[in-house]
């Protein structure tokens, strides 16, 4: 008798965890603007609320928008500062480049790194096959040059029970200047 009950305890504590994993309104997902309850760490909320505050923060520059020309700008990359590697955290920087293509309104331009695009290009381009004009792996591709570089690093401040994140985006001018900084920060259960 008594290991019937210890079998029936253990399928109720195994039941019970399993039915925890959805949210509480009984959906597979939780919507990726609302913070998941039994989430840990971060989570889409917070890539989607600092990609939507600072691409506001960056347009509203005033040297941006009293400038007569476009700024061009290469998204670089998010220098992960955390304690775990886990996860690619550039993740951040490409929405807040999606939200800047969609809201700059022909204030910036966004060009690809340099590396990326000679890999793109030799990997989908043949030797000698420029059938259409259209500049071939032999021909010299037009550049555009940078005028700014958007960075980010993503720093952890570790607790026994939380852990809070700070993500630094910058941009700083091909000539080293730091033209705009801001930051969001985050708290999380560990």
């Amino acid at each position: 008798m008594r290991g019937l009950y210890l079998t029936l305890l253990v399928v109720a504590v195994l039941f019970g965890t399993g039915c925890k994993s959805k949210p509480k309104d009984g959906r597979v997902r939780p919507p990726v603007d609302e913070l998941y309850d039994e989430g840990r760490g971060l989570q889409g909320k917070d890539v989607i609320a600092s990609s939507d505050k600072m691409a506001a923060s960056l347009l509203s520059l005033p040297q941006l928008n009293a400038s007569e020309r476009q700024w061009t700008i290469v998204v670089d990359r998010v220098e992960n500062l955390t304690q775990s590697q886990r996860g690619d955290l550039n993740i951040f920087l490409m929405r807040l480049r999606s939200k800047l293509l969609q809201l700059g309104g022909g204030r910036v331009t966004l060009i690809e790194n340099m590396q990326k695009f000679n890999d793109l290009r030799n990997r989908e381009l043949e030797p000698g096959s420029d059938r259409f004009g259209q500049g071939g792996l032999d021909a010299k591709p037009r550049t555009v040059q940078p005028d700014y570089f958007l960075s980010a690093k993503l720093a952890e401040l570790p607790n026994r029970e939380t852990s809070y994140f700070l993500v630094e985006f910058t941009l700083t001018k091909v000539d080293r200047t730091i033209v705009w900084s801001d930051m969001y920060e985050i708290a999380t259960k560990r």
